[in-house]
């Protein structure tokens, strides 16, 4: 597998925040979201290959109960299937993050769903594919009906954002509002205290959960938290 990073940390977003989870992310996607705060997985895919034993006896060693893979989009990956049964298997929890363009054969405790929204648009020669891509939900509506644990996790950058996620949710199959988590966007700590209180009262609002990202208020933006 095409890996571009794996290492222990805190789930820095989701219902599962602050859990302690050992991260395999993986290489490569077909999204090129403009806020994409991963660029290595995703722009500019970078990594190393790993054999799925690898990965699973890193997993183990690492001394904690939670794996989260994430990517990049990991459900490009041709052994995503061999991985997360392996997984689980182990015995080890397992969240699988996806944009949910994509829907293979996989295993997972809890689905991490992240349909992309109009603010996730590039500008350029990726920006027709990138609207297209993220505008199919049949592959999402189908994964939603497959994994009844999951969390919907929507990037907000303010009110204007709104009408479109209420629109997607609608095209989905019916979801209790606690699985819908808004959460705002930005790159560091101070981006996200920016929007943070008006994506709160957006949860209020609407009946959603907040999510922070702890990640970035513990330990910073970069690789390996």
């Amino acid at each position: 597998m095409f890996i571009s990073e794996v290492f222990t940390s805190l789930q820095g977003e989701g219902s599962l925040v602050g859990t302690p989870s050992f991260f395999i992310r993986t290489s490569g996607c077909n999204l090129r979201c403009s806020w994409c705060d991963t660029p290595y997985t995703s722009w500019k895919a970078e990594g190393r290959r790993y054999s799925v034993d690898e990965l699973v006896n890193l997993a183990r060693q690492s001394g904690v109960a939670h794996v989260v893979v994430t990517g990049g989009e990991p459900l490009l990956q041709r052994e995503i299937g061999l991985l997360t049964g392996a997984l689980r298997e182990a015995g080890l929890h397992l969240t699988v993050e996806t944009a949910g363009t994509l829907a293979p054969a996989f295993d997972c405790d809890l689905l991490s769903l992240s349909p992309k929204t109009e603010n996730s648009d590039p500008a350029g020669r990726w920006a027709v594919r990138h609207r297209r891509l993220r505008s199919e939900l049949a592959c999402a509506r189908d994964l939603l009906k497959r994994f009844p644990e999951h969390q919907l996790k929507f990037v907000v950058r303010g009110a204007e954002d709104m009408s479109e996620i209420l629109r997607l949710l609608s095209l989905m199959p019916p979801i209790d509002p606690w699985r819908i988590l808004l959460m705002p966007e930005g790159r560091s700590a101070e981006e996200v205290a920016e929007k943070a209180g008006g994506v709160a009262v957006l949860c209020a609002k609407h009946g959603f959960r907040y999510t922070p990202r702890l990640h970035l208020d513990l330990f910073g933006g970069g690789r390996g938290v």
